[in-house]
């Protein structure tokens, strides 16, 4: 199942799971050996330190600035608080909601969280080397949180291990097998990195892992409604957080003893053989790394504000324009008789619809090419 391949120079190393193997299996086994044996570089971590830093200043600002759909989150959790205060210590089952110190049911507490980072689209994002233009968030950093607050055993190290571990699975996954061009929102690949993290530090076994990420897959696929369409409603910054909330739900009940279809990769009746038949395969070889530098979460990109990554090049034009002051006279903004935006198919797609010269919404305006925020 595993093939392992060492540089001359030992930069990393990779585990591949090969399409002919159990893939699933093949994931959590290579979780829990990851979080035990795993060695990123000083340099990960130091990178992962300023990411996670990013993810929660996002988080506060869109709970300090009162937007829906994580204040909804934050009330939903908060109706079934565990009372104490600051002494209150978590137990299995609960964590703690940003700016709170009271205790709520752990996935109502990862929902609310995770909702706050990715609200404002302005954490740190990878971009996917692959046509579809891939992209992964790190929207999903609280449920390794979530995890230490429930385990007081597990070490900041092996809680850190986890973020490498979730951004690890989502990278590889998406740079892999794209799903945008099927018209599946890639944020399942949050779901399936959910499950089998959380399972993971958690103390699951790989069999109980490998039943969650059945689960996962064969009841929750998500399209890219969510993200297309006219204007653009809450649920598109909602959807990390709902997916999390069915991976936790998941994982929680195949670690009961709930089962689901074995080797999902490899069915003939679920996704990926679906959407891309083989003759009995998995469509795709998936490589993770197990130590070294060679992690997706090194390929990260910061965002400069609340925008649609895809409006990165536009946004960055405008602002070149105006620090050169190449068009401004006497900064007058009328002198300005027009703006023609080039850039690549993918973005026309996802951004630049039509309807999104007006946008009703904030997340319409957000994932505009037109209005380039909010």
């Amino acid at each position: 199942m595993f093939s392992t391949c060492n540089s001359l120079r030992r930069h990393f190393t990779t585990v591949t799971l090969n399409r002919d193997t159990n893939q699933a299996y093949g994931l959590a086994k290579y979780a829990v050996d990851f979080l035990k044996n795993g060695k990123p570089s000083h340099q990960v971590y130091t990178r992962l330190k300023l990411l996670h830093t990013d993810s929660i200043i996002c988080a506060y600002a869109a709970l300090s600035t009162k937007t829906n759909a994580p204040s909804i989150f934050k009330n939903e959790a908060l109706l079934d608080v565990k009372r104490g205060g600051k002494t209150n210590r978590p137990k299995i089952g609960i964590a703690k909601v940003f700016g709170s110190y009271d205790c709520s049911p752990a996935e109502k507490a990862i929902t609310a969280n995770v909702s706050a980072i990715s609200e404002l689209s302005a954490n740190s994002y990878f971009l996917g080397n692959n046509q579809a233009g891939e992209i992964v968030y790190n929207d999903f950093f609280p449920i390794a949180v979530a995890t230490s607050q429930q385990n007081v055993a597990l070490t900041g190290e092996k809680v850190a291990k986890g973020m490498v571990l979730l951004n690890e699975i989502q990278g590889s996954l998406s740079e892999t097998f794209p799903l945008s061009p099927h018209k599946i929102d890639p944020v399942i690949y949050g779901g399936i990195a959910t499950a089998v993290t959380y399972g993971a530090l958690m103390g699951a076994t790989p069999n109980q892992i490998e039943n969650a990420i059945s689960i996962l897959l064969s009841l929750n696929i998500p399209s890219l409604a969510i993200r297309q369409g006219k204007q653009i409603y809450d649920v598109h910054g909602a959807s990390s957080a709902i997916i999390a909330e069915a991976a936790i739900g998941a994982i929680r009940r195949a670690h009961g003893g709930l089962s689901g279809p074995q080797d999902i990769f490899r069915s003939p009746h679920a996704i990926f053989r679906t959407l891309e038949p083989t003759n009995g395969d998995s469509p795709f070889d998936l490589k993770l790394t197990m130590e070294g530098n060679n992690f997706s979460l090194m390929k990260n990109h910061f965002k400069l504000g609340s925008y649609n990554v895809h409006a990165a090049g536009a946004i960055e034009g405008i602002l070149k324009i105006l620090k050169e002051n190449k068009f401004l006279v006497q900064d007058d903004p009328n002198c300005i008789e027009s703006i023609k935006i080039i850039t690549y198919k993918d973005a026309v797609n996802i951004i630049g619809d039509e309807a999104r010269r007006s946008p009703a919404t904030r997340q319409s305006a957000l994932n505009s090419i037109y209005y380039t925020g909010n």
